[in-house]
């Protein structure tokens, strides 16, 4: 992206780290993809959270002391129950997801995630999208669908199929409500701790759950076998610290419709990276999804 197309594109800090996002977390897909399925999707989901965490509190410390920011009781209550429902729930529901209706019709859902944000922050944060943003909008999520849809999907009986788009859509209806439940909260001093505190609440309620659910032990034993973590580690690190980081500061630096819709190229990012890495097939069906995606990025942030 050239400086020239920056300046006279209305390209802030925001969309930078948005789409910044977007693409560490493509490539960390990648590497997990990489690194084989070595552990479950809940004690990976376990794991990298917790080195996500251990990472985030010495960088808290680093940039903004010992000193947390002086937020209000019901502003920290909103902040844990944003990563209550955004972290523990909201990926156990993908994950059931996943498993009952596969990734294909899930990453289709998935794709609802910036509606519901766009609709969301109409309503509780005053934003607004003029006719080209909408426009645009509607043009990389016809781009996403594109890039996502499979033609031969796993065959499911119907009751387990609305089953899991049930989950699917609800889990990115929870993750919509837990950042915009924290955008204006975001906006103020104290970044790396509030996001650190965010993600133990997440962490904290994965580990009621599977206390709960008394999956618990199990989860620990698969995270305690022996394996080659070197892909693995940096997976995790890119995952969940270095995207965790750049996604939230994009909603603290630009509105989060804006943020929401740039997040929704990392199924681009994925695809693309999935056919030069990978060597994955790249049909003309996706390279149609990618152009939609990219002119609609270009037109949303342009006006």
């Amino acid at each position: 992206m050239s400086l020239a197309f920056i300046e006279t594109a209305n390209i802030g800090l925001g969309e930078l780290f948005s789409l910044a996002s977007a693409l560490t977390w493509a490539t960390a897909v990648i590497l997990f993809k990489q690194a084989g399925e070595t552990l479950s999707a809940t004690s990976l989901n376990l794991f990298k959270n917790i080195l996500g965490a251990s990472l985030l509190i010495p960088t808290a410390l680093m940039v903004e002391g010992a000193v947390l920011p002086q937020l209000t009781g019901w502003e920290w209550s909103l902040v844990l129950v944003s990563g209550f429902i955004g972290i523990a729930v909201a990926d156990t529901w993908y994950f059931q997801a996943l498993k009952k209706v596969g990734a294909g019709n899930t990453a289709i859902v998935a794709s609802l995630y910036s509606p519901f944000v766009v609709i969301l922050s109409v309503i509780f944060l005053g934003e607004h999208l003029n006719l080209v943003q909408f426009a645009a909008f509607l043009l990389v999520l016809l781009g996403i669908f594109l890039v996502t849809y499979q033609k031969n999907r796993k065959h499911v009986d119907a009751v387990t199929f609305f089953q899991g788009l049930g989950f699917a859509m609800g889990a990115v209806l929870l993750n919509a409500i837990g950042i915009v439940m924290v955008k204006r909260i975001i906006e103020g001093d104290g970044f790396f701790w509030i996001i650190t505190l965010r993600l133990l609440g997440g962490i904290v309620g994965t580990l009621l759950f599977l206390t709960l659910t008394q999956k618990l032990t199990t989860v620990i034993h698969d995270i305690k076998q022996p394996r080659d973590w070197r892909w693995l580690i940096t997976a995790s690190v890119l995952a969940t610290y270095i995207t965790m980081i750049f996604w939230l500061a994009g909603y603290k630096y630009t509105d989060a419709s804006t943020a929401s819709v740039l997040n929704e190229t990392t199924n681009v990012f994925i695809v693309i990276f999935a056919w030069l890495f990978l060597k994955e097939e790249l049909p003309r069906r996706k390279l149609l999804g990618i152009v939609f995606a990219f002119v609609g990025v270009v037109l949303f942030i342009s006006y």
